[in-house]
């Protein structure tokens, strides 16, 4: 008995234990069995956003500027173009003698929480709709970035070749172009023919926005894709190298639908991460062109705008200058945080 016990003990013996053999109860498997959750590339993308809390904080920051600037100017009480008589150039929270007046009769006023400007127009809704005119801006300007810069780097970097080569010095001479020559001029060229069309039923907006607008976004759609396009071709030119774009082929797919389902759909996530990044871009971009009297028309207010006419009356009147500048700061500071959190959460190389 202990001569087996020693064999059993011996690392070295040939001698097989019975009891090793014995078929493991459920118990015991249970306890053997690790399963680890399955979850596709959003849900864990998603799961690891959640974690960062700089970019949650900057996703609520982003929620609550857009149910400020598109959501409270269809209830409050003044009106962004509206002028009244005896309340030029008020201070935060001050009313003119006529509402005073008004209040001591018993009316309620509400008050001018930010003041009013030179000509009596509530300070608060202007930066409010200033605020909605740059995002409105930002977001129009990133979809049609991403629409353009996806589908033309996407083709450069299928393709290759002569194509690539050809379509990649297209990119390098509209890097060339300056941007603020093409918005004025094309402003020049375009207000006869825009102000025509906007006589044409259901194009008013025209009107409202005014030429510089409508030229900045053709600009935006003419030039400032290319840097879109230089990522995405990039991506294609990795992933056409795999397997399944072999075996689509082999399956007799065509290019259009190897390039919309197999390419750019396992590029989504770099094409959100850039398009987010984007966004703060274009709201520089047309707040800087509005600053210098580019963007869009009076009296429709934009920050840009606002800050260039607050320095008048810098000394006398500094929240007017600081309100709209700091909005342009809080924009653009939430979109970079959010994006820079994207780009972590869909990553891969960043998932340990």
């Amino acid at each position: 008995m202990e001569n087996t016990d020693k064999m059993k003990n011996n690392i070295l013996s040939m001698q097989l234990d019975v009891d090793d053999f014995v078929p493991a109860s459920a118990d015991e498997k249970e306890s053997l069995v690790v399963m680890r959750e399955s979850v596709s590339f959003w849900k864990d993308g998603f799961r690891r956003l959640r974690r960062n809390k700089i970019a949650m904080a900057a996703l609520v920051l982003v929620i609550a500027i857009m149910l400020l600037s598109f959501i409270v100017p269809l209830f409050y009480p003044y009106k962004y173009e509206q002028q009244t008589k005896g309340s030029e150039r008020l201070g935060p929270m001050q009313y003119s003698s006529k509402e005073l007046e008004r209040i001591e009769a018993g009316e309620k006023v509400f008050p001018h929480i930010l003041g009013t400007d030179q000509n009596g127009r509530d300070y608060a809704i202007r930066v409010l709709v200033g605020s909605r005119v740059s995002m409105t801006v930002g977001l129009v300007a990133s979809a049609l970035i991403l629409l353009i810069g996806s589908i033309y780097g996407a083709i450069a970097g299928y393709f290759g070749g002569k194509v690539d080569m050809v379509m990649m010095r297209i990119v390098d001479i509209l890097y060339t172009v300056p941007d603020v020559l093409i918005i004025i001029l094309l402003a020049q060229v375009l207000e006869y023919p825009l102000q025509r069309l906007s006589r044409v039923p259901g194009f008013s907006w025209i009107t409202t926005m005014g030429p510089n607008m409508v030229s900045m976004f053709i600009v935006f759609a003419l030039l400032y894709w290319v840097g879109m396009a230089r990522i995405v071709r990039g991506q294609i030119m990795v992933l056409k190298q795999n397997e399944y774009v072999t075996a689509a082929r082999a399956l007799g797919a065509t290019n259009g639908r190897i390039i919309r389902k197999h390419l750019i759909t396992n590029c989504i996530g770099t094409l959100i991460v850039t398009t987010t990044l984007q966004i703060p871009s274009s709201i520089f971009t047309e707040s800087f062109l509005s600053f210098l009297g580019l963007g869009v028309q009076a009296p429709m207010p934009s920050l840009g705008s606002l800050a260039s006419a607050a320095l008048n009356g810098l000394q006398t009147f500094p929240e007017k200058l600081f309100a709209p500048a700091f909005m342009i700061f809080i924009i653009i500071l939430s979109f970079n945080l959010l994006g820079d959190g994207l780009r972590d959460a869909f990553d891969p190389k960043m998932k340990r």
